[in-house]
């Protein structure tokens, strides 16, 4: 049976609502057909959910790292302190944290205002990634003030995650508490929201620009509550006016880019994280689309989307239970379990501990434990040992605190959910899959047997720097 979000929203058909759900199978068909990899699907419109597909092993009730959607809650929380009389846009926000500028500080830091960050003019030349600031263990507060200065503050677009810790910043200043506890009774309770999670780093501070984990229907409830104009079941959330305000261009006539909302043609705007965790408000039709995966970028998939989508909203409301049913076919399909099928196979399973020639990535052992279709892997680094247990022509599911920060866009994942299968290639070559299914990231290892040899190469499918860490050369020192 297709998985189903949790999500409390009302369901209905897509032809009830006046969806086309031929144009939503046909984006599905054109998505894959182009080798992009699509892990989940929801839309809405007129209060219901008509569509939703997910790839297997994603679940939609778990929480899935959302990147730079993360931006566009914490627009919500400046848009509710600005209401709150806590904030104003025109405020400077190096007054906020004189303890942390530098003694030669540019002057013009003196001119950064609030909207400035909400706007990304913040005059820095290039992005400061939430990758580069989880490297750091000092106070990213001193670190942003650092940053030099390129332009006037106000006057060039240049997107980047600095400016979005630093309105979580001033939220831990002007509330006294950290963005996701502001958030949690003023938006995510009223909203249904229960089981997000969202990262500190050293100041105490949740980064605003990433490092939120929820499930995919919680973004795309951001989204409808921003086609509602700030309401929800009744209820006001969000200023009608702050909506408004965050989802038009801002900062210039040839502006894309709202309050941390990017704005799309034909009046609809986006909440955009890499590798494509999106939630796309199309206001005209009433109509939201949510979407994740595991891509390159965001530009992969806009063309497809562009195509079907507002194509798909229409008005005419008679059933199509023929195309309704094509669609759901289609989204069933999504959850299909790939086959682990090998074309060969050792003789004699090549288990055994594996002493590794000195690498930078500090791995000093491997260990391989084959039991008819198990095998107990095991990586000891300068840290830690850390162990997973793949299954061979099968997945197993299980937890792990497998190192891979170089691959992963910065992110050490401890206690990670991960699903794990191999193949034998030949009677040489075994293939693991490590997928991790509250993420982009889909890890391919393989690993080579020459007799006492063993050769480890380990590849991602998406990541903001290389895909590929070093090989790793090893030889048999234990059976």
């Amino acid at each position: 049976m297709p998985r189903t979000s949790h999500d409390g929203l009302p369901r209905a058909t897509p032809g009830r609502v006046g969806i086309d759900a031929d144009h939503v199978r046909a984006f599905l068909d054109e998505v894959q057909a182009a080798g992009l990899d699509l892990h989940g699907l929801m839309l809405h419109r007129h209060g219901h959910v008509v569509a939703e597909g997910w790839s297997w092993p994603c679940d939609p009730n778990e929480p899935r790292v959302l990147h730079s959607v993360a931006k566009s809650f914490t627009a919500c929380a400046i848009g509710l302190a600005v209401e709150e009389g806590l904030l104003k846009l025109d405020d400077r926000v190096a007054a906020f944290f004189p303890e942390h500028l530098p003694a030669d500080a540019d002057p013009r830091l003196a001119d950064l205002t609030v909207e400035h960050l909400l706007t990304m003019r913040t005059g820095h030349a290039s992005n400061t990634s939430g990758s580069v600031w989880r490297a750091i263990d000092t106070s990213w507060i001193t670190e942003y003030f650092k940053i030099p200065l390129a332009y006037a503050p106000g006057s060039h677009y240049v997107y980047t995650s600095a400016a979005s810790y630093m309105l979580s910043a001033l939220i831990n200043r002007v509330t006294g508490q950290t963005l996701h506890e502001y958030l949690k009774p003023r938006l995510f309770v009223p909203l249904g929201i229960d089981n997000e999670l969202w990262a500190i780093g050293p100041d105490g501070v949740n980064p605003g620009g990433n490092g939120l984990t929820a499930p995919v229907w919680a973004m795309l409830k951001l989204a409808i509550l921003h086609a509602q104009g700030g309401m929800w079941e009744g209820r006001r959330i969000l200023p009608g006016d702050w909506v408004e305000a965050a989802t038009r261009p801002q900062g210039g006539p040839d502006s894309r880019y709202g309050y941390h909302w990017a704005i799309k043609p034909r009046h609809a705007y986006t909440a955009v994280g890499v590798f494509v965790q999106m939630a796309m408000v199309f206001p005209e039709y009433g109509a939201t689309l949510a979407i994740v995966g595991g891509m390159k970028n965001s530009a992969e998939v806009i063309p497809f989307i562009e195509r079907h989508f507002p194509a798909a909203f229409g008005n005419d409301t008679q059933p199509r239970p023929e195309a309704d049913a094509r669609l759901q076919q289609r989204l069933a399909r999504m959850g299909e379990i790939p086959v682990l099928v090998s074309s060969g196979a050792p003789s004699a399973a090549p288990s055994g501990v594996f002493e590794v020639q000195a690498n930078n990535l500090g791995v000093r052992q491997l260990s391989f434990a084959f039991e008819d279709n198990l095998l107990r892997f095991q990586l000891t680094d300068t840290h830690a040992s850390h162990a997973l247990e793949v299954g061979i022509g099968q997945w197993l599911r299980g937890v792990t605190d497998m190192p891979g920060r170089a691959l992963h866009h910065g992110y050490e994942f401890k206690g990670a959910q991960i699903v794990a299968g191999a193949r034998w290639l030949d009677g040489k070559s075994l293939e693991m899959t490590w997928i991790y299914p509250q993420t982009a990231f889909r890890d391919r290892v393989l690993c080579v047997f020459d007799g006492d040899q063993l050769s480890f190469a380990r590849t991602v499918n998406v990541n903001s720097a290389g895909r590929e860490q070093e090989v790793l050369q090893g030889r048999r020192i234990k059976v």
